[in-house]
């Protein structure tokens, strides 16, 4: 077992870190936070800087990486920024476009990409019934005599969803009920005659909007649908596993940024003539903090190793979902406690990224969706022979 980074991943890393400590000071996060955003121009220079192109093909312009590389740059960019950024966001929505779309519209979204460092298109697939349960989606599309299709149902949680052009939509094929799993996905214009927005309020995660999404009859044609007729469940469930890694990653570079804050405020706050890093129940807290980051930072790059290597990862990407939200959300919180009064003010970081964190236990799949996956393979994986 080699757990050294290579020379590119150490060049990596540093530069990250220089990119971070140009670009993202707590001043200019404060000021995302309230602009719910981040401006076209630093979205370039992440994209100028090679981190915005990683992971997508060469020949579409990208830099080709493994996951763990993937990972390494996911986590390192969190706990630089202290933060949950859109940039993720970016990279998964051009890779699914990449992996489901006709050349004609991985060009057209690829050359809105390499020109802004956005993509054109936010993600459209959770429902307010459907959010795990994809087989629970009701928006659907029917078949018109003229060959065109109408779009009728609701989106919820859609990340940017006022930002870009377009949305990328996933409904059922004819019928909305529970046993229907064929699906299809479609790249819509916002301004489609029949769709309709409105914002979400968050308690986090304030750089990156969400919205609900209505529509009510939206004509389609064909040359809007992504990938083949029927197919979107199946591509739906595809990504998942990477997504949820990427998640988690980012989850553990914010609770890292925390246990960095937290730490060394232990050493300098004095309480009774001491400092409270002294006392056993702050050392316990820093103690079982680390053991949380550390397990969650090996589970993370096992699974992309093993990703890496061609293996299943369908157990190991809901155990890593499952424990690395919850444990890395639980880290953020112990930060928190640690600075009593003051993380629950506006004056330390730990408060905003705590709450950036919880959500964190919702995104990609809940933390009770994971038990139901990862169990129903645990007990064939166990089942006496």
């Amino acid at each position: 077992m080699d757990f050294s980074l290579t020379d590119e991943q150490e060049l990596l890393i540093e530069s990250i870190q220089e990119f971070c400590e140009r670009n993202l000071d707590e001043d200019k996060i404060s000021a995302m936070f309230e602009n719910h955003g981040m401006s076209d121009e630093l979205i370039k220079a992440y994209l100028e800087a090679g981190f915005g192109l990683m992971g997508i093909p060469e020949e579409l312009g990208g830099v080709p990486c493994d996951r763990v590389t993937l990972g390494i740059l996911t986590e390192e960019f969190a706990h630089c920024a202290g933060t949950i950024t859109p940039f993720l966001n970016n990279t998964l929505a051009m890779c699914d476009m990449i992996d489901f779309g006709s050349p004609e519209q991985v060009r057209m979204c690829m050359d809105a990409y390499l020109e802004t460092g956005k993509p054109i298109f936010s993600l459209g697939f959770s429902e307010p019934g459907a959010g795990s349960d994809n087989a629970s989606m009701t928006s659907v599309t029917r078949k018109q005599a003229d060959g065109t299709y109408v779009l009728s149902g609701q989106k919820t949680w859609v990340t940017q969803g006022e930002v870009f052009p377009y949305v990328f939509v996933v409904s059922k094929d004819e019928d909305p009920s529970p046993e229907n799993r064929s699906m299809s996905m479609w790249l819509v214009p916002l301004e489609s005659e029949g769709l309709s927005t409105a914002p979400l309020e968050k308690r986090g995660q304030q750089i990156m909007p969400f919205c609900e999404m209505y529509f009510d009859d939206v004509v389609l044609t064909e040359d809007m649908r992504v990938g083949e007729e029927g197919a979107g469940f199946k591509n739906l469930m595809k990504n998942f596993e990477m997504e949820r890694s990427l998640i988690v990653a980012q989850c553990l570079g914010c609770a890292q940024a925390c246990m960095d804050d937290a730490a060394a405020y232990a050493s300098d706050r004095i309480v009774f003539g001491k400092p409270i890093a002294s006392y056993e129940l702050i050392q316990q807290k820093l103690t079982d903090m680390e053991i949380a980051l550390e397990n969650t930072r090996n589970m993370l790059y096992k699974t992309l190793w093993k990703m890496d290597r061609g293996e299943s990862i369908r157990i190991d990407s809901a155990l890593l979902k499952r424990y690395g939200a919850m444990q890395c959300a639980w880290v953020c919180s112990e930060a928190v406690q640690i600075f009593g009064g003051l993380g629950y003010t506006t004056e330390t970081r730990v408060g905003r990224i705590a709450n950036d964190v919880r959500g964190m236990q919702i995104a990609g799949g809940t933390d009770e969706i994971m038990v139901y996956i990862a169990g129903r393979q645990l007990a064939k994986k166990y089942a006496r022979k």
